[in-house]
């Protein structure tokens, strides 16, 4: 069928689509375009998701944080690079866990004094070295998949703080779902993370949108900001502004 054809044409350069907008573009009823996405999913051509369509799997299952760092390196280094641009004189932050945060720390040049909070032993190995960086390591249990801490020590400490800013990896950007990772625990830190930062800034390559996992963290009108490349999806982007998020594209 010719419109399957054209679902599928769109769907190769926009990565996911959702149903209302196929509904415009072809002019037809949302329980018809339901059906064809039904249909393309049996045939094994797409993934459906809440509200939408999706090239990849949706669901996320968890890797190890030295397989994550093989995943769009490029874009990851791209959206650090622009992460750490917005981080000012005498500023104090939260990083959390994830790749992309991770690389973030490599490209961290303080103004003046830096105060750093971060649940990412990586983090803390690339900031070490610098004087006039002061690292504040939440404790708690490490996870071996993200070789970060986890736990009620972690989350006791930032009852006492604030910073100006939090850059915060995920796994996963869906629209509705919200925000998520594959750890509950880690989930709870990234949550309270939120609460003691004035800015949430997310750092994420376009393929963690239209992609969900097991824990959510919060839905996405707890963000700020989100950072990414030049892969994600316009329709994506649209949503995202139209909810009072500043959509930055690098690359």
């Amino acid at each position: 069928m010719k419109r399957h054809q054209i679902i599928l044409d769109i769907l190769n350069k926009e990565k996911y689509l959702e149903v209302l907008d196929l509904c415009k573009l072809l002019d037809v009823s949302a329980v018809t375009i339901r059906k064809d996405l039904k249909l393309l999913e049996e045939k094994g051509l797409l993934y459906r998701t809440h509200g939408g369509a999706s090239l990849e799997n949706p669901y996320i299952n968890e890797k190890a944080v030295n397989e994550k760092e093989k995943i769009s390196v490029e874009e990851k280094n791209g959206i650090a690079q622009a992460a750490a641009n917005l981080i000012d004189e005498n500023d104090s932050i939260l990083i959390a866990s994830g790749t992309t945060v991770q690389a973030l720390a490599k490209y961290i040049i303080p103004k003046n004094k830096l105060t750093v909070i971060t649940s990412s032993l990586h983090v803390v190995l690339h900031l070490i070295n610098h004087k006039n960086i002061e690292v504040l390591q939440l404790g708690g249990y490490i996870r071996h998949s993200s070789a970060s801490v986890v736990g009620n020590y972690a989350s006791q400490i930032l009852d006492n703080v604030s910073c100006s800013k939090l850059f915060l990896g995920v796994d996963g950007i869906d629209l509705e779902y919200g925000l998520s990772t594959t750890s509950l625990e880690e989930a709870q830190l990234n949550k309270k993370m939120i609460a003691s930062a004035q800015k949430s800034i997310v750092l994420a390559d376009s393929s963690k949108f239209g992609k969900k996992s097991f824990a959510k963290i919060c839905g996405i009108e707890k963000i700020d900001q989100i950072i990414t490349d030049v892969g994600i999806s316009k329709s994506i982007v649209k949503r995202l502004e139209e909810n009072g998020i500043v959509v930055s594209i690098v690359g």
